[in-house]
């Protein structure tokens, strides 16, 4: 994709199609959770003309300057309306786009009604598209020191519903925490997995997908608002995504989502790593490797499948398996020393039965907390 951005006041740089694999938007995280009164072509637009900030270089004028060919290839418009589309999503965006941004004050809540792109200039016989993002959507795209997310603007490309979007954007804020926490440290072993796992209220599920007056019933809003954009990131994106549905009584209250990031090369050439963050995170990987090949062979494993505790989904998964095969499965050699591998599978059919709906999105720590709780009582009553 062409990208053209200004350097000077009377110099701009072309960045190729290859670029944008590198390119990535970074936004606060009130903008993460707020509010998106819009459609996805003019979201999809604003979250483009954003990853073409740089946070260090204040683009002069809080003005970017886009292709319109590219354009058109990032949202794949090929037909010949593709400028009367274009003009429609520019006008759509300008006259009834906006972000509803809530903020915590020390006086109180407060509310910010911002719409984020008020100038957008083309013509009809060159290629620039000059977008001028307004002075008021700046502080959350440039004044980035705590609570922002970052993301590649490719994940976004193949994503075709507003819901997806939005979903994906909070997924990865919350992602994003799970991994900085579980490499720097400073938060509670379970408060880490929480990132991973991350609950929202129905309530607040509807206010940030905008669909509080719509999809009342339930059945329509799993659908559309939670299963339909959930294949599209699980298709389009680095995630692999499911959800539980936490009751109070016999009403839906929140959703808890389980994270997982796919397999696969390196693809973060944004990010700057040191040798030696590189090195300890190559032997990291190789550690995980080898506790993934052995989790592969484990008798544990296929007692856990047979009892529907592990899924073939889960067994792709590296970190989970390497979890299993390091934390768990040497307790279950201790129970098989003090009650055979009956006692085990006995185990494994009582941990089945009581299984809440929550474990799903961490097995491997829910198995090694059950197992962890039975061994003394095991322990106990050879004593006695």
């Amino acid at each position: 994709m062409i990208i053209i951005t200004e350097k000077a006041k009377n110099q701009k740089q072309v960045l190729t199609l290859n670029e944008l694999e590198k390119r990535k938007v970074v936004e606060n995280n009130a903008l993460i959770t707020s509010v998106a009164k819009m459609q996805k072509t003019a979201l999809k637009m604003f979250e483009l003309a954003v990853s073409c900030i740089d946070t260090e270089n204040v683009p002069e004028n809080n003005t970017v300057y886009l292709s319109k060919e590219e354009l058109f290839s990032f949202f794949e418009v090929g037909s010949n309306s593709k400028h009367t589309q274009f003009k429609e999503a520019i006008e759509i965006m300008q006259k009834q786009a906006y972000f509803k941004i809530k903020s915590n004050k020390k006086l109180g809540i407060e509310y910010e009604s911002i719409v984020p792109i008020p100038y957008v200039k083309w013509n009809d016989y060159n290629d620039e598209v000059t977008i001028q993002f307004s002075e008021h959507i700046m502080p959350y795209l440039i004044n980035l020191k705590s609570e922002f997310t970052q993301y590649k603007i490719s994940e976004l490309q193949k994503l075709n519903s507003k819901y997806s979007i939005i979903l994906y954007r909070w997924l990865t804020m919350n992602y994003n925490q799970y991994e900085h926490y579980s490499n720097k440290g400073g938060r509670r072993e379970e408060q880490v997995e929480e990132y991973r796992n991350p609950q929202i209220s129905i309530r607040e599920l509807r206010e940030m997908t905008d669909t509080v007056e719509e999809y009342q019933k339930m059945s329509h809003f799993t659908t559309w608002v939670l299963e339909k954009p959930l294949e599209e990131i699980n298709d389009h994106t680095s995630f692999n995504v499911a959800y539980d549905k936490v009751k109070k009584g016999r009403s839906v209250d929140s959703i808890v989502f389980h994270i997982t990031k796919k397999r696969r090369a390196d693809d973060n050439s944004y990010k700057l790593e040191d040798k030696t963050n590189q090195e300890a995170k190559a032997e990291k990987e190789a550690n995980e490797d080898r506790l993934y090949a052995k989790a592969m062979k484990s008798k544990y494993t296929k007692l856990l499948l047979e009892n529907f505790l592990l899924s073939p989904y889960e067994m792709t998964d590296p970190a989970i398996m390497a979890g299993l095969q390091k934390n768990v499965y040497p307790k279950y050699d201790e129970l098989k020393t003090l009650r055979g591998l009956e006692g085990v599978k006995n185990h494994l059919s009582y941990v089945r039965e009581k299984q809440e709906p929550y474990s799903k999105g961490n097995i491997a720590k829910y198995l090694k907390k059950a197992i962890e709780q039975y061994l003394p009582t095991v322990k106990r009553q050879d004593i006695d």
